[in-house]
């Protein structure tokens, strides 16, 4: 990327008058027609439309520049990099993985100096110059440094000492495939594990949404705090927290789903394991734990701490006479159980919509739509699983 022609009128000009235009039709259009390159202006186009709402205030800013597609997409969204950042304060703190640099710019307004590690050249330069342009805008008076270079490498070399360290580990290896185990993430923060603890007082690792908590701890058996992260009932990332001054401090999961007003759930996997659930037949509402809590295992906790019953061990549903309040899932009113007659499923539905959520149930909702001809749509659910008696479905309506 030519950063002295990026940085033009023209170029950016170009950028914000096209952007609600296709892409590629700009290419075809344009070719031949600009002074500066075209290919270059149009990713910048295209990256912009998908970060509109990933990074509302980033894509508004026209002086910033976007890097290539795979940057973007592992970066984190500004609400869960303000989230992050909630609590975290101190002298000096260091991302060892800067990267688009979200989560760094939001977490290092808690400290007077933030220290950014890049080893991607060209991601490198998008970033500090980005950071550059965001600072003075805001009247922020903290101090950045900029690290170009492996940050565990300048970690292991510097006599500073810092009150955070932050990592997020590439999760994408050889072959562009996923990785999910921390020890086969860049950089390998499980091998480095000792030289962070001796060079911080607090560490912050974002890891995979398909991270298995177990094996988190299995591999970090340090880490005080999990905390998963969601958007709109959709887990987003893992967090893992070890803090010095709370080395003795009993292990602990946090639940938190963002964009909602649904309440935290923070449990010890000691309260799980000693939990046992009560069971019993559907009564007048069904109750499904958000996506987080589902992640975290809280199985029996859930229905202990809200005074429900499980339709089945293997069924994370749950019932109740009484509408729950404050309650971290979704509610739903049982209308009726239905017999599952082509007739019957025809009169309660007419024009053929209803949401088919089926959890534990015999067959697959995509058969079931078929069968019975219907689509996703509407206000009605149809909610199929097993009881202890056998499989069921029921007609319901969300009232949460």
């Amino acid at each position: 990327m030519n950063f002295s022609e990026v940085n033009s009128a023209e170029f950016r000009q170009f950028v914000q008058d096209h952007l609600q235009e296709d892409p590629a039709l700009l290419l075809f259009k344009y070719q031949g027609k600009v002074s500066f390159d075209l290919k270059v202006a149009v990713q910048q186009i295209a990256a912009r439309q998908k970060a509109i709402k990933k990074l509302p205030e980033w894509s508004a800013n026209p002086e910033l520049l976007f890097p290539a597609s795979i940057s973007l997409e592992q970066s984190s969204s500004e609400e869960t990099a303000l989230f992050k950042a909630e609590g975290l304060t101190g002298k000096v703190m260091i991302d060892l993985t800067g990267g688009f640099g979200v989560d760094f710019y939001h977490i290092s307004k808690g400290f007077e100096k933030g220290i950014y590690c890049e080893r991607q050249p060209e991601l490198f330069q998008i970033t500090t110059l980005n950071l550059g342009l965001l600072e003075p805008s805001k009247g922020l008076d903290r101090k950045f440094e900029f690290v170009e270079g492996d940050g565990l490498e300048f970690l292991s070399k510097t006599d500073e000492s810092f009150d955070l360290i932050y990592a997020d580990p590439a999760r994408r290896g050889t072959g562009n495939q996923k990785l999910y185990k921390l020890q086969d993430c860049e950089p390998d923060v499980v091998s480095a594990w000792s030289t962070l603890k001796s060079k911080s007082n607090q560490i912050l690792i974002k890891a995979s949404p398909m991270l298995d908590i177990s094996q988190a701890w299995s591999e970090i058996p340090d880490i005080q705090q999990i905390t998963i992260v969601s958007v709109k009932n959709e887990v987003k990332e893992l967090l893992l927290f070890w803090e010095k001054e709370k080395e003795n401090k009993p292990k602990t999961i946090r639940i938190k789903d963002l964009g909602s007003e649904l309440p935290e759930f923070i449990f010890s996997p000691s309260e799980e394991e000693s939990a046992s659930s009560k069971f019993g037949e559907a009564e007048k509402f069904l109750i499904e734990p958000i996506s987080g809590i589902l992640k975290a295992g809280a199985f029996k906790l859930f229905g202990v701490r809200f005074g429900l019953k499980k339709l089945d061990k293997n069924s994370h549903l749950y019932t109740s006479n009484e509408s729950p309040t404050s309650i971290p899932g979704r509610i739903f009113e049982i209308q009726e159980e239905l017999s599952l007659k082509k007739g019957e499923i025809k009169t309660k539905f007419p024009n053929g919509k209803v949401n088919v959520l089926f959890r534990n149930y015999a067959s697959k909702p995509e058969d079931f739509k078929k069968k019975f001809g219907l689509k996703d749509g509407g206000k009605d659910f149809l909610i199929g699983t097993k009881t202890g008696s056998g499989y069921k479905v029921f007609w319901c309506k969300r009232i949460q």
